[in-house]
């Protein structure tokens, strides 16, 4: 089939709109970071004197006809919303790109490196819109305020430089599949392999900033510019263990998947394949990490560097192994 090179384009385009939204939405979780502490101290102030009867003559005589004002959203909390909106539209357009790349080629729009880095991007920012969207309904059923916005601009972080090294280093023209490739079991191996791949990078980065608010509940004179503002180390640590108790079985199926394919491909089900390899790797750190974080001597500071690991290995595997090794699995369309 002839790839449709005006599709292509607006593939194109719609991933680099999808980088700049996402830089924005960056920023702006930043931003509320930044002013994440000064707006929880004056929330605490006010309940502190609302507490100790600062306020009571005003609410004890109410005056008829009076409407009280609305309460003013703190500006952290409008910064908040704004970088959750715009995330949400640069997950769209960044769908779109993927969609667009996969209807000019007619294939799925994961052949490449280029491809496959962007639908990794994808799927963390996926799993980080469904885990705020799951906070949010709890939060409004306890009445409690969001906590894990927090960790948005870090997660962002590593999505906008796997996106600008895909786009550019990484980046390979719209084509065809290469005959190795043109199976059905690329739409259900690496489609699995994509999704775990990137519910665990949301799952390492939470466990790295787990880390740094061990550290700052430890001696909270040090890293208190960070820690102080980061969510509990309890959420970072239950939102880290369930993304990768939930993702670890599609990951199992992937590798299961890729096996099956293989003995279809090559006459054998393993070989030993530097990407087979790292992958069963990776397989044993994270089962490593849930066996970890289920044993009272290894729970917390121990398990979290484990996922840690985990993350290392499957960055090594995504760009070393795809790129640098030559192997049967060298399909970087570089």
């Amino acid at each position: 089939m002839p790839v449709n090179q005006t599709l292509s384009t607006y593939s194109d385009m719609a991933y680099a709109t999808s980088v700049v939204v996402y830089i924005l939405a960056m920023l702006l979780y930043f931003a509320e970071f930044s002013r994440g502490r000064v707006a929880t101290v004056a929330r605490s102030r006010e309940a502190a004197l609302v507490g100790a009867g600062g306020d009571s003559d005003a609410t004890s005589t109410p005056v008829v006809g009076h409407v009280p004002a609305p309460e003013k959203r703190p500006m952290a909390e409008r910064l908040g919303g704004m970088a959750v909106a715009m995330t949400l539209l640069g997950a769209v357009v960044h769908f779109a790109s993927l969609l667009l790349r996969g209807l000019a080629t007619g294939r799925v729009p994961w052949g490449n490196m280029y491809e496959f880095g962007s639908a990794i991007c994808l799927a963390a920012v996926v799993a980080w819109l469904v885990v705020l969207f799951r906070q949010t309904r709890t939060a409004r059923r306890d009445a409690t305020p969001s906590q894990l916005r927090g960790l948005g601009g870090f997660l962002m972080l590593p999505v906008v430089v796997l996106l600008f090294l895909s786009g550019t280093v990484l980046y390979a023209q719209a084509a065809p599949l290469i005959p190795a490739l043109q199976s059905y079991w690329i739409v259900i191996h690496v489609a699995a392999a994509i999704i775990s791949s990137g519910v665990f990078v949301f799952a390492g980065v939470a466990s790295l900033l787990y880390l740094v608010r061990c550290r700052y509940e430890n001696n909270p004179l040090k890293m208190v510019k960070v820690g102080s503002r980061l969510p509990t180390s309890q959420a970072l640590d239950r939102v880290a263990y369930r993304a990768t108790v939930i993702i670890f079985p599609v990951w199992t199926f992937a590798i299961v998947a890729g096996a099956i394919w293989a003995e279809a491909a090559w006459g054998r089900f393993w070989g030993w394949d530097p990407k087979e390899t790292c992958s069963f790797v990776a397989w044993v750190v994270y089962a490593a990490y849930l066996h970890a974080r289920a044993t009272a001597g290894w729970r917390g500071v121990r398990a979290a560097w484990i996922n840690i690991l985990g993350l290392a290995v499957m960055i090594f595997n995504l760009f070393f192994v795809n790129i640098v090794v030559a192997g049967l699995h060298s399909y970087a369309g570089l």
